[in-house]
């Protein structure tokens, strides 16, 4: 549970950092943004590492952690999309959002 609370609030500043600056933000100097967005990521790295270093040494593997965030990113991407950007969602979002699950569930099935 810790890998995965962890990994949400990564993707939680992760997504902030790659995409506050498409609502109010596009008059802003590159340069600027490029380091507001590093700042933030820089939160975003010191909680995606040790997601990964305690959901490894709890027995998942890398390519269980590498699918657990992508899935997570698209859920607060999804939300941050809606809430922050104003998009509405659209029915290949959900197609989209269920491929990625099967490849979860792909991943996990045995796992111990």
């Amino acid at each position: 549970m810790p890998t995965l609370l962890l990994l949400a609030l990564s993707n939680i500043f992760m997504t902030t950092a790659w995409y506050w600056h498409l609502r109010g933000g596009m008059e802003k100097p590159l340069l600027t943004v490029i380091l507001i967005s590093w700042a933030i990521a820089f939160v975003e790295y010191c909680l995606a590492v040790p997601a990964n270093r305690i959901g490894f040494a709890h027995g998942w593997t890398a390519g269980q952690l590498k699918i657990a965030q992508e899935a997570i990113a698209l859920v607060i991407f999804g939300i941050f999309m809606v809430t922050v950007l104003g998009e509405p969602l659209h029915w290949r979002h959900a197609a989209a959002f269920l491929c990625i699950m099967a490849g979860v569930g792909f991943l996990f099935v045995g796992r111990t």
